[in-house]
């Protein structure tokens, strides 16, 4: 028997670019590129932001989005061609023989829907389940996949979870109908590393269970390894190599794959300057009025001038939530929020220009932070016009030398989101934070849609814009090597309050508090069974309270 499950030859996928001035091209985004994928097998697609990696998933769906045309080669799903087939065919495979895990789950869920409607509504209308059957299977998927309360879950709305819940919500509706192939498109980029390592593990048991196989799209090589049967290295829409998953660790043939596998970051110095703190968080605790319990209690923090504060912990902790008191999003009801020597008003309407201008904010979904109406030169320019009057060709020069800042270049002026990648939408909002100026910048994770050459890049951009200018950060995120580049001082928030916060070289060294050693330990390594020795480890010496992502 046959288990070839899907098959690409020759894949040509082109869209159309529109120069300013010129008469719109046809450009190859993907040229000639061949795989095959086995019943029960996982194949990891990996390489830098705009390498084609997205596109390809897709295609093993027969779609091409935003005007992308699937022009060349061939696509056949369980022995049936794709890339030509009709409408009626390709809407009766997709979401019952193939499904979807997006990369922003918070722009792919109806805000308007209820989780659980949307979970099973592919299973249902496909006829996979009973709407009965779907709903008992989606409750056992939020139960593996280590959401919170899964018998209710499924009754909350998509503003009422963290980021990384609403994106392992989005696993749970792509394994529900029990689906032949599941293209995972950055399925891990929003969560914790200790949820992560639930998560990873989650979607193993599911393709050992139920037989079903996945394309496995990422940035972190560190974590298609623990997942991966075979992997492909894509640059520029090409591929740079393809092997088994232990040959591309171990002994990578291409100079690109070399550098991702060895892609290290440094470690800064943490500075601890003298004087006044720009920012004092003293004694704050928020709640959102829908919920009768605090959702950040009682935290102070101080962020020197010249210096960055690393905020991490797990999804749901407080961390995000944190930064929208900082910012007056959402007004505390106890404590206060001092900036550069004066007391912010807890409220964004009763800021200053000046308050506004001075304390930017870079947020994790680039897809829902940008109009999608608007131009990359009308998005970072308007800061520009409305802080500091700029206009026409001077506006346009500032906003050239901001896209070179971020390594995108003139020719993305005049493109507008849905035509730019993941990780080209995140550079976008971190030009747009840069063109205000600021003295503080609040980065909720920043370089988790980025590949890793591409966010050493941006981390040293932001130091260097820090030596510069002497900017200060507030630096959000779940990557511990990010944080050692970056950090001066980290604040571990767990279950709404800080845990731990000092140095970085305090924080980091041991002894640990219980959950400070499980987010170390947590950090993905760039080796084969490494997920299955730490959660072996972590069942072994963690204690009760602190349970291993199988356990909890």
């Amino acid at each position: 028997m046959d288990d070839t499950l899907l098959e690409i030859e020759g894949l040509k996928i082109e869209a159309t670019a529109y120069p300013p001035g010129e008469k719109p091209q046809r450009i190859t985004i993907v040229d000639g590129v061949s795989l095959s994928l086995e019943k029960g097998k996982v194949l990891g697609l990996i390489g830098e932001s705009g390498a084609g990696k997205s596109t390809i998933g897709l295609s093993a769906m027969g779609y091409g989005r935003g005007g992308v045309r699937l022009s060349g080669g061939s696509i056949r799903l369980n022995g049936r061609e794709l890339r030509k087939a009709s409408g009626a065919a390709l809407r009766s495979v997709r979401g019952s023989e193939v499904t979807y895990v997006a990369q922003s789950a918070a722009a792919a869920f109806n805000p308007a829907r209820k989780l659980m409607d949307q979970v099973i509504e592919a299973t249902v209308e496909h006829g996979r389940m009973s709407r009965a059957e779907a709903m008992t299977r989606a409750v056992e998927l939020f139960r593996r996949l280590d959401l919170p309360d899964p018998e209710t879950f499924g009754d909350r709305y998509p503003h009422q979870v963290s980021g990384g819940q609403l994106q392992r919500a989005m696993t749970a509706m792509a394994l529900c109908p029990k689906p032949d192939l599941v293209v995972f498109d950055e399925p891990t980029t929003a969560l914790d590393v200790t949820t992560q390592l639930g998560v990873l593990q989650a979607i193993k048991r599911a393709i050992r269970d139920f037989e079903v196989a996945a394309m496995y799209i990422t940035h972190d090589l560190a974590v298609v390894a623990q997942i991966a049967d075979d992997i492909m290295v894509l640059r520029g829409g090409e591929m740079v190599e393809y092997g088994s998953c232990e040959q591309i660790i171990t002994d990578p043939q291409e100079e690109y794959t070399r550098d991702l596998v060895t892609a290290k970051s440094g470690e800064k110095q943490e500075q601890h300057p003298e004087g006044e703190p720009l920012l004092s968080i003293r004694k704050v605790s928020a709640r959102y009025r829908s919920l009768d319990f605090d959702v950040v209690r009682n935290i102070s923090l101080d962020v020197a001038p010249g210096t960055t504060l690393a905020v991490v912990g797990e999804s749901g902790s407080g961390k995000s939530t944190l930064a929208r008191v900082v910012t007056g999003l959402l007004p505390p009801h106890e404590g206060e929020v001092v900036f550069d020597g004066r007391p912010l008003s807890a409220n964004l309407k009763g800021r200053t220009k000046q308050d506004l201008r001075e304390l930017q904010m870079i947020y994790q979904m680039a897809d829902v932070a940008m109009n999608p109406r608007q131009t990359v030169g009308t998005i970072i320019g308007r800061p520009l016009e409305f802080y500091f009057g700029y206009k026409g060709a001077e506006r346009r020069k500032r906003v050239i030398e901001l896209l070179d800042k971020i390594e995108l270049g003139e020719e993305f002026i005049d493109r507008y989101p849905a035509e730019l990648s993941g990780g080209q939408k995140q550079r976008v909002c971190i030009a747009r934070a840069l063109a205000a100026e600021p003295k503080l910048i609040i980065c909720d994770e920043v370089t988790s849609a980025l590949d890793p050459l591409v966010a050493k890049g941006i981390l040293k951009l932001l130091r260097d814009l820090q030596k510069k200018e002497g900017v200060s950060y507030i630096f959000i995120t779940h990557d511990i090597a990010a944080v050692r580049e970056v950090a001066d001082t980290i604040a571990v928030m767990y279950q709404y309050e800080v845990v731990r916060y000092g140095g970085k070289k305090e924080v980091l060294s041991p002894p640990y508090d219980d959950y400070t050693e499980l987010l170390l330990r947590s950090v993905p390594e760039m080796r084969l069974g490494w997920l299955e020795d730490t959660l072996e480890a972590l069942k072994m010496h963690l204690p009760s309270e602190h349970p291993a992502p199988e356990a909890a």
